[in-house]
């Protein structure tokens, strides 16, 4: 027997009453802690007009691998050859392809049983689906969920881990059915093996994935490090190592699945010409600095949690390719300001991007050593906060995703001039992370008026 709970637009402000008391149980707090606040607003705005949670009737058991520490002890003798024998045991699950642009001959093959151990858990607290809108009828889409999901992980941690599983078990399938990619127009397959999906699916989540074909998402730059990413914060952050275990070969496989975007071998990843990323209307060429970003930073946490999993030869590739590319993504893209929206000659490539430092982001949330100097992590903060945020009403309106250094907004395509919830909290949480506490929740507290006050939308 399952539970469903409908999130509505009618009901969310007592679901924020509720998040809020919740915290306020959890963490001993008389008034909200600002990092709480701005990083749980992520998610709620993603459940803002419509979520579903699907959950077995039995309670929900809460675990903390940290203050088990005979269970951890027990999980660390043993982890370097589970991990192993994963890796030695990594099978792929095809669909094999039909002759049309049906699905009803597909034949699923290759199932990899070890993969079903991803739900073995006697914690498991079952599957969960989401909505980032109901004109978006995609469950879980990934490149918004990277926004989204440290509510999740500091309130329903088990939950978290879940929907973690769905994508790494995801990373390891192939889907050979034939697509045919909207922007423009030629035909793909549903879904590569070694590919972060962008969604898990509509009619039949979880079995029939990438619902989303305007692009072909296996060319997209930022899903494979957002899942790294997301896994290492949530590894570090429940130290679960069954967790960990379970879902590093598909770390595994996605970073080893981006090494064919790096084609001049200087360590970093470089974008097609084409809207190829989460902004999938706003074309890069060669590095840019949200993908090369991120593609820095999950090289990183993929080398650190490598280490702690006994995988040290592949700690040892990740390290060496970051260090490598880290001086290659600065003397791009960095101008003595702020970070190039990319490297390229094009009439945008030196918009300010409020984006810019999302991986910085994680990095820091993470507990890993930053990217950059701090001192240009505040030079381009400090950038995006004069004039992504203050020249955009005064401030009382978020972070516009793009600016032109002359001040005026980029108006490249519809993205470039919009401004994005997840992306304005994200930049305020970094700005925490930097000591720039003001300039923090000036930005928040635009982004919250313009959607909630009355001379909002509120």
């Amino acid at each position: 027997m399952f539970l469903k709970f409908i999130f509505t637009g009618t009901n969310l402000h007592y679901l924020m009453s509720c998040t809020f008391l919740l915290l306020e149980e959890q963490f001993g707090l008389v008034c909200m802690k600002y990092k709480h606040l701005v990083l749980h607003f992520n998610f709620l705005n993603e459940i803002i007009k419509t979520s579903f949670i699907f959950l077995p009737d039995s309670p929900v058991l809460s675990s903390n691998m940290r203050n088990d520490q005979d269970r951890v002890r027990e999980l660390e003798s043993a982890v370097v050859k589970e991990t192993e024998d994963k890796m030695s045991d990594r099978k792929r699950t095809v669909v094999e392809s039909t002759t049309d642009s049906t699905y009803d001959s597909a034949v699923i093959t290759g199932h990899d049983r070890a993969d079903e151990k991803l739900y073995e858990d006697d914690d498991d607290v079952g599957r969960f689906l989401y909505l980032e809108g109901v004109e978006y009828i995609m469950w879980c889409t990934y490149d918004v969920h990277f926004y989204a999901s440290f509510a999740l992980l500091e309130l329903f941690p088990r939950i978290e881990l879940n929907i973690q599983r769905d994508f790494a078990r995801a990373v390891l399938c192939e889907d050979g059915r034939k697509v045919k990619f909207l922007a423009e127009g030629n035909w793909g397959i549903r879904k590569v093996y070694g590919a972060v999906p962008h969604d898990l699916g509509t009619h039949d989540p979880w079995h029939e994935m990438n619902a989303y074909n305007i692009h072909d998402t296996s060319k997209w730059k930022d899903l494979n490090p957002k899942f790294v990413l997301q896994v290492y914060r949530d590894f570090a952050t429940t130290g679960d190592l069954e967790f960990g275990v379970d879902v590093w070969p598909a770390v595994r496989a996605a970073m080893e699945y981006m090494e064919q975007f790096d084609r001049d071998g200087d360590g970093l990843i470089e974008n097609d010409g084409f809207p190829d990323q989460t902004y999938d209307t706003w074309t890069v060429h060669g590095v840019s600095t949200y993908c090369g970003c991120l593609w820095l930073a999950a090289l990183q946490a993929a080398a650190v949690m490598a280490l702690e999993l006994g995988d040290r030869e592949f700690a040892e590739t990740c390290k060496r390719k970051f260090l490598k590319a880290k001086p290659a993504f600065e003397e791009k893209l960095w101008n003595g300001t702020y970070f190039n929206y990319d490297s390229g000659s094009s009439g945008n490539s030196k918009s300010i991007q409020a984006d810019q430092l999302a991986g910085q982001w994680y990095t820091a949330s993470s507990g890993l050593p930053s990217l950059f100097e701090d001192s240009k992590i505040k030079s381009a903060l400090r950038k995006v906060y004069d004039f992504n945020v203050m020249k955009v009403k005064g401030g009382r309106m978020g972070a516009v995703n793009g600016m032109h250094p002359n001040g005026k907004v980029d108006e490249t395509c519809m993205q470039s001039r919009e401004v994005w919830t997840g992306v304005t909290y994200g930049l305020a949480a970094t700005m925490i992370h930097a000591g720039m506490e003001e300039e923090a929740f000036t930005t928040a507290e635009g982004i919250f008026l313009a959607g909630w006050s009355e001379d909002g939308y509120g």
